[in-house]
């Protein structure tokens, strides 16, 4: 982390924020600033505030972060910064601390006088959270002296509501001996579809911006209820002196190393790019290549993960040259770069002065001249790394199980020929009763449903619209992938039957231009075996195709629990608050039947509750943090079984998209 004000060029003040046009109606439109008015926008709102603590932290003005959620549905963020300028700015005629939270596009990122690096490039946070929240304050605390102002919605005698109005302008509310900027708001439940925050989410949040900010602290309280034996709030505090060295040994926590040592590089470019990588390499079968820039993860990577992929593939393609490593009955072998990234742990975070990011979601880096750079200083960096004495063993390692990985690679393409000519790979009898295809040819509208067993499977191709609508009935759970070789994955019959159907291939070979269905739907009892066979799947379509995911096309159904019916009325509960209120409105006598199974199911009814598009419910699975969702995926489906039972007993609720599935990030 830079030292305090250390990137201090010029001086902060007001004139450093340019406007570049002025507040829109957010309000009206919030989608488009947020992305959804669902839990994933009301969170934002917190990430906006939050980015801006960070920004003072990354260029070295800050160390401290501190978010706490309060029980009258506020939250707030302070930070020991700088904190917002709170002169006028002489082009706008107004104070800082107005420009940042009523203009749009107005902040001091826009060049390089307030911030070095920066990952709110867009300035549109702190003014978007104001206008979606019932009110918002602030406190700067700025030359011994405390700054207050604070914003609401206001209503007009019609009703119409004016967001982000000032109604306590900017004036000395104190004195101080701290430094930095204090937020607080309170989200508006007339906008958002829930406003209760979720601990997790924020708690994972702000202990990853601690990894990625090696040093500071990032702390996270939760006032709205005290722990009932102790009293007190749960609070975390998060401080990391080994920063992605750290980091990576928490994403190995619940995996096997084949060494405990951590690959370790960090370095800087002329133009201020600045790069660290932390690599480790466990007994799994898979790459796991985590990115960020400016602490904002790059879930679909981009042009700094080609350049470190690029590097990592020539440095040591030299290295075994170098020290003869390949053997005479080997030397037909050509290694790529996926062998040598095979059971790879890799964090990288870079720090970049103008960033241009694809998309508005700011998921994959697009800067052109990175991929070179980063090319050029990591191959720098990791030949000599290779070359130290003391790091002899870890590049022999890695050598030895690339040779394997790149043998095993050869094999795998042997059987995959082979069951791409087999006439049994998708019509023969290992596929018939199995997969249901669907008449239409139109793949942006077909969609596949994956359930389990032949009681489902019968339900779900009676009830379908067999025109778009595809079952693939799985006959038993499906490999556990996570702790599979891929050799054994291509002889599973039933992950073979995936991937054929999906039509993409797998892996290295995967092409999402080749998917044969827009929406693939795993249907899965609401029970404990019905929870495990869509970790199963998740776990899969994550790591080996993972755009599946990050593109939004794997959902989950929700099949209703309960079938309330009265005088011929039929009425679905999904959970049992559901049932709860249907009962509480339900005067006399009715039949009541809980759902054990989709196989229990009348196709009717499965056609009206869960296949209808019309009435159905889906949750998008997406890819929220790559990072927890890594994470995640060691627990559930990995060796440490006390780990594993001990967050199912937490966390399980069978007919609510939660624990695993969330935190790949549900989307209703």
């Amino acid at each position: 982390m830079p030292k305090k004000n250390e990137v201090k060029a010029s001086g902060y003040n007001a004139d450093d924020i340019h406007v570049l046009e002025g507040l829109e109606p957010v309000r009206k439109r919030p989608g488009m600033y947020i992305g959804t008015t669902g839990p994933k926008g009301l969170h934002h709102l917190i990430w906006e505030i939050v980015d801006n603590a960070v920004d003072e932290v990354m260029n070295g003005f800050a160390d401290t972060v501190e978010v706490v959620l309060y029980d009258d549905g506020s939250v707030s963020v302070k930070d020991n910064g700088r904190g917002i300028p709170v002169d006028v700015n002489k082009t706008q005629n107004m104070t800082g601390v107005d420009l940042v939270f009523t203009k749009l596009h107005a902040g001091g990122k826009f060049d390089n006088g307030g911030y070095q690096f920066s990952g709110g490039l867009h300035g549109v946070g702190a003014s978007v959270v104001n206008a979606l929240s019932e009110w918002l304050e602030v406190e700067v605390y700025h030359d011994k002296k405390v700054y207050y102002e604070r914003f609401e919605r206001v209503f007009d005698a019609d009703g119409t509501v004016h967001s982000g109005q000032t109604v306590v302008p900017l004036k000395v509310n104190g004195k101080t001996s701290a430094r930095g900027t204090f937020v607080r708001f309170k989200p508006d439940k007339d906008v958002f579809e829930t406003v209760e925050f979720d601990a997790r989410t924020i708690r994972t949040r702000v202990k990853e911006l601690a990894f990625l900010n090696k040093g500071a602290a990032f702390i996270f309280e939760d006032r709205r209820a005290p722990d009932p034996e102790t009293g007190e709030y749960k609070r975390f505090e998060y401080r990391y002196k080994g920063g992605l060295q750290d980091f990576v040994q928490s994403l190995n926590a619940d995996k096997e190393k084949r060494s405990d040592k951590v690959i370790y590089i960090e370095a800087g470019a002329s133009n201020g790019l600045q790069i660290q990588i932390a690599i480790q390499y466990t007994t799994t079968f898979v790459e796991n290549i985590i990115s960020y820039v400016n602490n904002i993860p790059t879930t679909e990577g981009g042009t700094h993960e080609t350049g470190f992929k690029l590097a990592f593939t020539k440095a040591m393609n030299e290295y075994i040259k170098r020290n003869k490593l390949m053997k005479d009955k080997d030397k037909d072998l050509q290694l790529v770069g996926e062998d040598y990234r095979e059971g790879m742990t890799a964090v990288i975070n870079l720090k970049l002065k103008e960033v241009q990011f694809e998309g508005q979601t700011k998921t994959k880096l697009g800067n052109p001249e990175v991929k070179g750079i980063v090319d050029s200083i990591v191959y720098e960096k990791l030949t000599a790394y290779f070359s130290e004495p003391k790091n002899k063993d870890i590049a022999l390692l890695i050598a030895k199980l690339a040779i394997n990985a790149g043998k095993i690679r050869q094999e795998e393409k042997k059987i995959k020929d082979a069951l791409r000519s087999s006439k049994n790979s998708m019509t023969g009898k290992t596929a018939i009763g199995k997969l249901s295809n669907c008449s239409g040819r139109d793949y942006s509208r077909n969609e596949l449903f994956i359930v389990e067993g032949d009681s489902a499977g019968g339900s779900a191709k009676k009830g379908r619209d067999r025109t778009f609508q595809a079952v693939l009935a799985l006959r038993g759970k499906p490999l556990n992938t996570e702790k599979s070789k891929k050799t054994d994955m291509l002889q599973n019959a039933e992950i073979n039957t995936i991937i054929y159907a999906l039509g993409t291939d797998f892996d290295k070979d995967f092409n999402i231009k080749n998917l044969k269905f827009d929406k693939i739907i795993i249907l899965a009892d609401a029970d404990h075996d019905g929870e495990h066979i869509r970790c199963l799947l998740l776990t899969f379509f994550y790591r080996y195709m993972r755009p599946l995911v990050t593109e939004g096309h794997v959902y989950l159904g929700m099949p209703p629990l309960y079938r309330v019916t009265q005088k011929g009325v039929t009425r679905y509960a999904y959970n049992d608050l559901e049932l709860d209120k249907i009962l509480h409105e339900t005067k006399g006598q009715y039949n009541l039947q809980r759902y054990k199974g989709l196989g229990e199911m009348n196709d009717d009814q499965l056609w009206e509750t869960t296949l209808n598009p019309k009435t159905r419910t889906l949750t998008r699975v997406t890819v929220e943090d790559a990072a927890e969702a890594d994470e995640m995926i060691s627990l559930l489906m990995g060796n440490n079984a006390d780990r594993r039972k001990e967050f199912i007993n937490e966390n399980a609720n069978f007919n609510k998209v939660d624990a695993f599935q969330s935190k790949l990030g549900g989307q209703k």
